[in-house]
């Protein structure tokens, strides 16, 4: 008996493909046996099993790029170059009304990553530990540098993208034996290592917790090592890989609403076009 994964790449701001191809899949009205998202991916992935489309629209063509969110504005407001409080408590929460209550309530069959300092590796945690400030998603999105650590629980939390950009090894050890996977980046994407300034960064910020430097320093060898996971696993038939077909200006960090707009709708296009491959694959 098939169980089928749905697997979601971060990106920032180029999450709105993301959120794109997931209005789609609740278009569509299919579900999956298990999800799990990485950074962005983790509140898109809450989001789509709640049904709700609003949020993650808004979020990734509103909020995401928006000027007063990241930048010297937002290093005014915050201290950091993205102001991931004001994200998640002023538009996610007061703005879009979004809750989890839900998940949690009903074990949603969900997890999200995020990197514990304290422990050095990236953990998952399931639907039954988000909370209704969203401080656990917040956790999950906060990337090195450019925001604050999130205390959440006794533990100190960063972007789960630190080691595992896209968590496909964690669909295959839940059992899943068919996964979508959705990407953020276009098939020709080449991930480098970390830049000299990044990995200084990276060791002066964190002196306290020395093995998330060693971990962002090997970030583009484990980058590839999930991406030959999921080559085997298409080659095989037991995956399909989603990705931007049309490259549009749009990066982790910028994006005016215009291109948000475009690249939420070459989400939605994309899954459109595979149309008859995804239910084809999905047993529809």
């Amino acid at each position: 008996m098939e169980r089928y994964g749905l697997v979601l790449e971060g990106g920032g701001v180029r999450g709105a493909f993301t959120a794109g191809a997931l209005a789609w899949l609740n278009d569509q009205g299919i579900r999956f046996d298990y999800g799990v998202g990485i950074s962005s991916g983790a509140v898109y992935l809450c989001c789509y099993w709640e049904g709700d489309t609003h949020t993650p629209h808004n979020m990734a063509v509103k909020y995401a790029g928006d000027r007063e969110n990241v930048g010297l504005q937002a290093f005014r407001k915050e201290g950091y170059y993205v102001a991931y409080q004001h994200i998640f408590r002023d538009d996610l929460l007061a703005k879009e009304h979004m809750s989890v209550a839900s998940l949690r309530e009903g074990r949603a069959n969900i997890e999200v990553g995020a990197y514990d300092l304290n422990q050095g590796k990236t953990v998952w945690y399931g639907a039954d530990a988000l909370d209704d400030d969203l401080t656990l998603l917040r956790g999950c999105c906060a990337l090195p540098i450019a925001s604050a650590i999130v205390d959440f629980g006794g533990t100190r939390l960063l972007d789960g993208g630190i080691t595992k950009m896209i968590p496909i090894e964690r669909s295959v050890m839940q059992g899943c034996t068919r996964h979508l996977i959705i990407t953020t980046k276009p098939a020709d994407y080449i991930r480098k290592p970390a830049p000299g300034i990044i990995r200084f960064l990276m060791k002066r910020c964190y002196s306290k917790y020395p093995q998330v430097y060693r971990d962002y320093c090997v970030r583009h060898i484990n980058y590839y090592k999930q991406i030959g996971i999921i080559d085997m696993l298409v080659q095989e038939g037991k995956a399909l890989l989603v990705y931007p077909t049309v490259t549009i200006p749009v990066s982790r960090f910028k994006g005016d609403p215009e291109n948000c707009e475009k690249l939420y709708a070459l989400g939605y296009q994309d899954m459109e076009t595979r149309r008859q491959e995804i239910l084809s694959f999905l047993g529809r």
